[in-house]
């Protein structure tokens, strides 16, 4: 703020009057929002609201409580740097090190998708139908950050879970914001591509999933913050999109108790596919589309046909 953020990035004029004036909170929040307006941020001052926070270690209220406060060069050192990352588009979760997830903190690096508000949606429905049951035994699969195991851990102490990731640094993430959340004795994490070591025999009340599910052609059309900086591991759902949904509901079958459910996000174009994938397989009955806040199709909800006997 007192320098430019880099050499080519905007910095108020050294020559005029404005140039002697303290770099306050509100002088940073106005300038910075400006700056990252400029380069492609869709909620500027939000980002900045953040990022100020995040170097002055405080919560994002005591930035108004104390707008006429002076920052110290330390903070605004911080902040240059912080800036100067985001308007390169890296997510501003990553960068202060955590994102806000119903309710609860989840801590959050390159390694791991930065929670979407969206997923709130499947979480909802799988707390729902998880407190109608007495002990249930859930897994969830692709688990990232774990941020729907965790939090529907935090809302249904009678579960157990079992939460699963091909990757070994986001499934150590996702322990980590386990322990942080005081939730590790419900949640046991494991190594595996989908069900592939899920012992034998084992069975779940409920299955749920937030996999994968970008086309692998249209990466390169996500937003900057997403193609460069989040896994593409996480986001690369194959040709179509659908590779790990077939895969899942294909599977899931031999891990559910009878009348268990299997529960999935996805993304809205997609629905007419996955309800035809859940018919083709004739194990599941009563399947169901689920809206997220915005009124657009989000959860995909079967429920397994006991076999007879």
């Amino acid at each position: 703020m007192d320098r430019a953020v880099n050499e080519n990035s905007p910095s108020p004029d050294r020559t005029s009057d404005a140039a002697s004036e303290p770099w306050t909170v509100r002088r940073i929040l106005d300038w910075t929002t400006a700056h990252l307006e400029k380069h492609g941020s869709d909620s500027p001052r939000l980002d900045t609201e953040v990022l100020l926070a995040h170097a002055r270690n405080c919560e994002r209220i005591r930035l108004y409580t104390n707008y006429e406060d002076v920052v110290t060069e330390q903070e605004r050192a911080l902040m240059r740097q912080l800036v100067q990352r985001r308007a390169n588009s890296e997510p501003v979760a990553y960068l202060v090190g955590n994102r806000e997830f119903f309710g609860l903190d989840f801590y959050v690096d390159k390694n791991v998708l930065v929670p979407r508000p969206d997923t709130e949606t499947l979480v909802i429905e799988l707390v729902d139908e998880a407190q109608k049951l007495t002990n249930p035994f859930i897994l969830d699969l692709c688990t990232g950050s774990g941020c729907i195991a965790i939090s529907a851990a935090a809302n249904c102490h009678n579960a157990k879970f079992q939460a699963t990731d091909i990757s070994e640094p986001a499934l150590a993430i996702a322990q980590k914001n386990a322990a942080s959340n005081e939730l590790s004795n419900q949640i046991q994490f494991l190594l595996s591509d989908c069900f592939e070591q899920i012992p034998p025999g084992t069975l779940f009340d409920i299955i749920v999933s937030n996999p994968p599910y970008i086309p692998d052609a249209e990466i390169e059309q996500l937003e900057k913050d997403v193609r460069q900086h989040e896994p593409r591991l996480a986001l690369s759902g194959g040709k179509d999109g659908l590779d790990f949904y077939r895969k899942i509901i294909q599977e899931a079958g031999r891990y559910l108790k009878d009348q268990g459910l299997l529960m999935l996000e996805f993304s809205p174009e997609q629905e007419a596919d996955l309800l035809a994938l859940f018919k083709a397989t004739g194990e599941y009955t009563n399947v169901r589309v689920k809206a997220d806040l915005a009124g657009r199709a989000r959860v995909i909800i079967g429920q397994k046909l006991p076999i007879l006997k």
